[in-house]
């Protein structure tokens, strides 16, 4: 079988390697059993590629002088499960393992987390992504025993409790609203925790 062409969709940043592609389907070509030699199932080739848990999607096709040909698109990590166990949460709210090949700059996230219940750090997560504030400066989500969540900003020593997610929107806003002033005021490092927990007020320990 002729070395496959691979070519990804999307992000340059490669968390699998090109090579890693290539193996996959040739070994899944060679392990096409019963089929005469040229007839080559490219479905089998492309539910190879799908079960991989670094691809979101992947379309295999043939060219017309036979050089097969395979569309990869990763998946897109937003947040790193460092706990027991490390791995990356995809922007599905999906696992997808750490790469050896690229290591993507995403909020860590901690605390008491189960694979199979992702969704509570998934939607912190995703609000992290889309909001340039958060963005910047959120470098972990922990998540408590009753499903709470803590954040730690980049550069600050204060612990931010958002609580539960509800009403998430206003508690971000009064997160921005405190930091802006409180960085006016020179007083970003008076504190060791800021409760947003109440949506209509903002509560802050001093240190």
């Amino acid at each position: 079988m002729a070395t496959p062409l691979i070519q990804f969709v999307g992000d340059d940043n490669l968390f699998i390697t090109q090579a890693t592609v290539s193996k996959l389907l040739i070994q899944n070509q060679e392990s096409v059993t019963n089929k005469p030699k040229d007839i080559i199932d490219l479905n089998a080739l492309e539910t190879a590629l799908n079960s991989n848990p670094m691809i979101k999607q992947a379309q295999v096709f043939m060219s017309v002088d036979g050089l097969i040909t395979a569309n990869v698109e990763q998946k897109k990590p937003i947040a790193r499960v460092s706990t027991n166990a490390s791995y990356y949460i995809d922007d599905e709210g999906s696992y997808m393992p750490l790469s050896t090949n690229y290591s993507a700059r995403v909020p860590l996230v901690t605390g008491a987390i189960k694979k199979n219940n992702l969704s509570n750090v998934f939607t912190m997560a995703q609000k992290v992504r889309a909001d340039e504030f958060l963005k910047k400066h959120v470098i972990e989500i922990h998540q408590n025993e009753d499903q709470s969540i803590d954040l730690r900003l980049r550069n600050m020593d204060f612990k931010v409790h958002l609580g539960r997610l509800n009403l998430l929107e206003k508690k971000i806003n009064n997160l921005k609203a405190f930091y802006l002033k409180a960085k006016k005021d020179n007083a970003l490092d008076n504190y060791s925790v800021v409760n947003l927990k109440f949506d209509k007020q903002v509560i802050c320990t001093k240190k």
